[in-house]
């Protein structure tokens, strides 16, 4: 019997099959490029069209619709805040919209509640993208702007193809008043070698327990493949972030996550460490049905949630707290004194009870955040 060790899918964009581009960024130079990289079959559409040839209806069709990749240009805007609640701290993140959909396919991923297309989309018309940041910085000269491409896609996922890294990374290397996030599932890192970055990206990776990573986090990196990347980027001298969201109450968490922990900061040197986010696993409520349904084998939306102020889903109040404080107790052992361990939506009261202080005392998240950055 001959033995093959598992599929890596530290690059999961050769999940990728097919390509289709909308027929009026079909010459730019910029999709032939990403067209001569990725080298599989591509068809022409005409703009503002769907793909064709994915069977099915959403969302049972996403495991083959995440074969499909649509080139287009995005016709609204590319930077807006994030669309946090008033209802829990939010770190006032700017989200940089660079596509839709990601080829993984975590059993959590809020998209597949949010989104309603199965394939997954990516933006060409990156001048338009670099203006509309410039436009914005100037707007509000006195503002320090926290970027961040992961909030409908991964930042990394696609890179491969796009090598947006590069360009962005090249972009904000010139920038003052502001840094960017590029977080991952993935350990695709090649584009960021040899980058004059300056400081101004930060690269962060979503970490999880061992067992929650392997069962409920499908085609993604291993914490090994992740950790990895992480060392290598700090070797080339970029600061690194850590977001351990969505927390999930499993049986054997504790070891679970004490694991990753010790397993992070025995491979990536904690002075790389800017910001570690913590939050507990929350959704909305269709994604219950949704998730079930795509992934009869998992358990973890059954638990008792309840419903909070931002009518997601969430564990119990003191469920989080217990969650909450062996996790960052075991961070708070290893962490610089520098690192911002900081809350990602959730309430004075969780801040208080776990950490000792809310934001306040400190300025704010956003403050706390930036000076960690802000050089």
């Amino acid at each position: 019997m001959v033995i093959t060790e598992p599929r890596s899918w530290k690059d999961p964009s050769i999940y990728v099959k097919k390509i289709h581009v909308e027929e009026s960024i079909l010459d730019l130079d910029y999709t032939q490029e990403i067209l001569d990289r990725a080298n599989l079959p591509y068809t022409v559409i005409a703009d503002r069209s769907d793909p064709q040839g994915i069977a099915g209806e959403y969302p049972d069709n996403l495991v083959q619709g995440k074969h499909h990749l649509l080139l287009c240009k995005n016709r609204g805007h590319f930077f807006k805040p994030c669309p946090g609640t008033k209802e829990y701290r939010c770190c006032d993140y700017q989200v940089l919209n660079i596509g839709m959909g990601c080829p993984m396919d975590c059993v959590y991923c809020i998209l597949q509640a949010y989104l309603n297309k199965p394939w997954l989309t990516f933006f060409v018309n990156t001048e338009d993208l670099l203006q509309e940041m410039e436009k914005a910085f100037l707007a509000d000269p006195d503002l320090f702007f926290r970027i961040g491409t992961g909030e409908f896609t991964d930042s990394m996922a696609l890179d491969r193809f796009t090598r947006l890294s590069s360009r962005l990374v090249e972009f904000m290397a010139k920038q003052r008043q502001a840094v960017l996030e590029l977080k991952t599932k993935s350990a695709v890192i090649d584009n960021l070698k040899n980058l004059d970055h300056n400081g101004r990206t930060v690269v962060a990776w979503s970490l999880n327990s061992p067992e929650i990573m392997q069962k409920e986090e499908i085609r993604t990196a291993t914490l090994d493949e992740r950790l990895n990347g992480a060392a290598q980027c700090a070797k080339w001298g970029y600061k690194l972030a850590f977001h351990f969201d969505p927390i999930i109450d499993h049986p054997g968490w504790e070891d679970g996550y004490a694991k990753t922990i010790k397993k992070l900061f025995k491979t990536v040197p904690a002075e790389n460490i800017v910001w570690i986010s913590l939050g507990a696993l929350r959704y909305l409520p269709p994604l219950k049905t949704i998730g079930t349904n795509r992934f009869s084998g998992s358990r973890i939306f059954y638990q008792e949630f309840i419903e909070g102020l931002d009518n997601k889903k969430r564990y119990f109040r003191p469920r989080r707290v217990t969650l909450y404080k062996h996790i960052y107790n075991l961070l708070k052992k290893y962490a610089e004194q520098s690192t911002c361990i900081y809350f990602c939506m959730e309430s004075d009261e969780i801040w208080q009870e776990v950490m000792g202080y809310v934001p306040e005392e400190k300025g704010g998240i956003p403050a706390m955040l930036d000076r960690t950055v802000n050089i």
